[in-house]
């Protein structure tokens, strides 16, 4: 069963339709929409401040979720992948994101909309990602402007982590 727990008597919130792999941690004052996946070994942890992820959004193996203690709560909009072993820390990641496998997040960064981090990016604190490049290196820098076809990607990435969710949940 995954660990999911209060904390100072907040517990987490699920929309339908959710995956929580039976090893991921989720605690306090977390707020998932419907359609949300939640892999093998991420952690959510709500207990400094709130965190808030939309729909059809989906936090891949290994990655964390957390915030700053009274300055920085995190805020994931709908359509957001968080690739494996990612750091989303006290940040704004808008709709239609994908936060690359082992990149960091860090406080008061905004991602904006149909946005790519790249693998092993790191964006600094209070870094603005602007809609619609790619951000990459460190300390993560615009690298290319996206296609309208690598933007369409990004809801597909979403859909797809929504169906292998529903490979876990239907044969319960």
């Amino acid at each position: 069963m995954p660990v999911i727990l209060p904390v100072k008597g907040i517990s987490p919130e699920f929309g339908n339709n959710c995956f929580v792999a039976e090893n991921a941690t989720i605690v306090g004052d977390v707020v998932l929409g419907d359609d949300c996946s939640v892999w093998f070994n991420a952690v959510i942890r709500g207990d400094v401040n709130s965190i808030r992820i939309g729909n059809r959004s989906n936090i891949q193996d290994g990655a964390v979720i957390h915030c700053t203690y009274q300055k920085a709560a995190t805020t994931i909009g709908n359509n957001v992948s968080v690739g494996h072993n990612a750091i989303v820390h006290g940040c704004t990641i808008e709709d239609n994101v994908l936060v690359g496998m082992g990149s960091i997040v860090m406080d008061n960064a905004l991602v904006q909309k149909n946005t790519i981090v790249a693998a092993g990016a790191i964006v600094l604190e209070n870094t603005v990602c602007e809609s619609g490049w790619i951000y990459a290196g460190i300390p993560a820098k615009k690298v290319k402007q996206l296609s309208q076809e690598q933007i369409d990607g990004l809801d597909k990435v979403a859909g797809n982590y929504v169906m292998y969710g529903s490979w876990f949940t239907d044969s319960q």
